[in-house]
């Protein structure tokens, strides 16, 4: 039995933008577990707003590495890791989740979606981001965006020109779905401001509007709201949801922020149980982290998985992309190769 890395510098096609920062290259490390001959890999994706980079990554996959023994034991794996970082580490944890959940699925010959006995059904169609930039370029890149066939559009926001912004984008797209991700950016004020004019120009739902621990306001905010609200940085933990349930009208889950897909696989059943819409959605990463995300997705309202379609150099290939349509993966494990 080995566990190996690699940490790979990945890189966007155009730099990407948010409320907190524009970058263009992402480190991303690849775990593969090796046992009698059959491979499972994972895809550690850092992320510095949850505490991890580069760096975190590299330091703890050693400690946490040696949680990873027996690939069938997935409840030994889960208190493994949460026995040596209690609440820290997601990305890690589910690159590690991952290659277990890949090594058992390539060991029947099965995707890791059959292995879980999940629903065959289609998967939503994905939004495509349009990152935070100057209007011009954001203008540019929804033209793209439309022209390569992408009907539905995730949009950043996070500044003062966000009415600006909007009213331009659906002028460049007039019956695309709008999707509103402010990134936790807003004020209170500026939010109840924004309200009428994600009405005006027919936004589908604003993902995480208000500062991530911020539920009192998120919970006035939907009240006031005819356009759905939807968390996503004030989701850590699977325990996190039964919280939310009180201010948001849906979640976004990402492997990578949660520990893996078993711990989105049970948040995603407890949202439903608290009556909330679902959204699987992705860091940037490569197609092997968003194959992981695609596996479930199908249980989801929504798809939030164009992570791997923002790269210039993407590592793994094997996902099949019709505009913003993802076909259900259907090789063995996780269903992408390297090179």
């Amino acid at each position: 039995m080995t566990l190996t890395w690699e940490t790979l510098d990945l890189h966007t096609a155009q730099p990407f933008g948010i409320a907190r920062w524009t970058h263009s290259v992402y480190p991303r490390t690849i775990v593969t577990f090796t046992r009698d001959g059959i491979v499972g890999r994972g895809e550690a994706a850092p992320n510095a707003f949850y505490g991890e980079t580069r760096g975190t990554v590299e330091a703890v996959l050693p400690l946490l590495a040696e949680a990873l023994t027996d690939p069938w034991d997935w409840d030994g794996l889960r208190a493994g890791l949460s026995a040596r970082m209690p609440h820290d580490h997601p990305s890690v944890k589910c690159a590690l989740e991952m290659a277990a959940l890949e090594w058992c699925a390539a060991s029947v010959g099965l995707p890791v979606w059959k292995l879980l006995g999940l629903s065959p059904a289609p998967l939503p169609r994905s939004s495509y981001t349009v990152s935070l930039a100057g209007l011009d370029d954001m203008r540019r890149q929804t033209r793209e965006a439309v022209a390569n066939g992408h009907t539905v559009l995730k949009v950043k926001l996070g500044t003062e020109r966000d009415t600006a912004i909007l009213e331009a984008l659906r002028e460049e797209a007039p019956d695309v779905a709008l999707r509103v991700d402010a990134n936790a950016a807003w004020t209170r004020p500026q939010a109840k401001r924004m309200l009428g004019v994600l009405d005006a120009v027919r936004v589908e739902f604003v993902e995480q509007p208000l500062a991530a621990d911020d539920l009192v306001g998120h919970a006035e905010l939907r009240r006031l709201s005819r356009v759905p609200v939807v968390a996503d940085e004030s989701l850590h933990h699977v325990r996190d949801v039964i919280a939310l349930a009180e201010a948001f009208d849906g979640v976004n889950l990402k492997l990578a922020k949660l520990g893996g897909p078993l711990q989105a696989l049970a948040a995603l059943r407890l949202a439903r149980a608290h009556g909330l819409g679902v959204m699987m959605g992705c860091m940037i990463e490569s197609s092997l982290g968003i194959s992981a995300a695609a596996h479930l997705a199908g249980l989801c309202d929504w798809a939030d998985l164009d992570g791997a379609l923002l790269l210039a150099d993407d590592p793994f290939s094997g996902l099949h992309w019709t505009a913003g349509d993802l076909a259900r993966p259907q090789g063995v494990g996780w269903g992408v190769t390297r090179g």
